[in-house]
């Protein structure tokens, strides 16, 4: 099998995703997967797509990701390995579609506002 890169956004996260015959070890910016993730939840959601295909321990990842906090991170990460996964074999994209792990969440943080705190927060009305 050829090394296959595939891309991974959210919010302003950008992972790029790059999967090889393995043991499952997943390596994210030249550390452990363990070392870079401190929440499970984040470490369950990188999984999630080997997890849903079952396909945990068949595929090496190497990872690159910048941008974004580390739940975004986690989210991008996330989708690149299910659009990587489909890349290798077609027949798990109605699964990783069914979880929902091929769409791309649109939701970004929304611009400050001039006059105002912040995006929407106001400063405070003085009548006097």
């Amino acid at each position: 099998m050829s090394a296959l890169i595939r891309v991974g956004r959210r919010k302003e996260a950008v992972a790029r995703v790059k999967l090889n015959d393995g043991s499952g070890k997943v390596v994210i910016n030249g550390r452990e997967m363990e070392n870079y993730f401190g929440l499970e939840t984040q470490r369950t959601q990188v999984l999630m797509p080997f997890t849903v295909t079952e396909t945990l321990g068949r595929y090496d990842a190497k990872i690159n990701v910048r941008g974004g906090g580390l739940m975004g991170q986690a989210g991008a990460i996330r989708m690149g390995i299910a659009r990587s996964l489909v890349a290798l074999d077609e027949d798990f994209r109605s699964t990783l579609r069914g979880a929902g792990l091929l769409t791309r969440d649109p939701r970004m943080v929304e611009r400050k506002k001039y006059g105002q705190k912040k995006a929407r927060k106001r400063f405070q009305f003085s009548k006097r």
